[in-house]
């Protein structure tokens, strides 16, 4: 029996001995592929699913399957409309801990920074002034920022908290900290409720973090209080999905 497969990677699940187990095709192709995801560079695109099947020879179950795989496993990323493309190789796993984004990003040796694109004085309007207990129209401090990790774009991020809570903030520039400044005001974040959910970027959200439009992304919003139950902030953030996730531990409730 002929087994060579000619210098290429045709018939991924033709087995080479007759003794050996034979190994799913899909399990097959998941190694073979992971091999060009490994020479390739984050967010190169893989080939269509229509050259992989005249490629390796196999069905389009097989490579969905195998796709769907590296996709669990975090080698690839999907696109709606777009195709599959390389996931960069290290994410961001962000715990249950109130922390900020500063310090995510220094607990992985990497270094925070971040462009300020918007720092107005604004009326609270009705989600906010419900979000942090205020009335309508109170001045709120709003910061937009492009935050990023050793210079890769990570996270876009709306900030609003209340002027009172830091007055002459607005005089001071880009503050390199809000939780610090919070601490020092006497208003340090010690909890917060948040609700995670999945969505995708538009053209201009992609420009600012570097991926292509409709790129999967993670909404985050998190309204932060203090010690005596005051809320200090909220935040509206959108992650990169391929660089951030939240892992975070669950226990099953005992039941009499």
């Amino acid at each position: 029996m002929n087994t060579t497969t000619n210098g290429t990677a045709r018939g991924v699940g033709k087995q080479t001995r007759a003794t050996e187990p034979r190994e799913p095709k899909h399990e097959t192709l998941r190694r073979a592929l992971l091999d060009l995801v490994e020479g390739a560079a984050p967010h190169d695109p893989l080939p269509s699913e229509r050259d992989l099947m005249a490629r390796y020879d196999v069905s389009r179950v097989t490579v969905r399957r195998a796709i769907e795989r590296l996709s669990q496993e975090g080698h690839v990323y999907r696109v709606q409309g777009s195709g599959t493309f390389v996931a960069e190789r290290e994410t961001i796993s962000k715990s249950l801990h109130l922390t900020s984004f500063s310090e995510d990003i220094r607990a992985r040796r990497m270094t925070p920074a971040g462009r300020l694109l918007l720092m107005e004085r604004v009326p609270a309007d009705v989600v906010n002034a419900r979000h942090l207990f205020v009335e309508p129209g109170t001045p709120l401090v709003h910061l937009e920022r492009l935050r990023t990790a050793d210079g890769e774009p990570m996270c876009l991020e709306n900030v609003w908290l209340p002027e009172t809570l830091l007055p002459g903030l607005l005089d001071q520039g880009e503050p390199a900290s809000l939780y610090t400044l919070l601490e020092r005001a006497g208003a340090a974040p010690e909890s917060a409720q948040q609700t995670v959910r999945a969505t995708l970027v538009d053209a201009a959200q992609a420009a600012l973090l570097n991926v292509p439009p409709q790129f999967p992304a993670l909404y985050v919003e998190r309204v932060t209080r203090d010690a005596r139950g005051r809320a200090v902030e909220r935040a509206v953030s959108l992650y990169r999905a391929d660089r951030y996730d939240f892992t975070f531990t669950i226990t099953r409730e005992r039941r009499p």
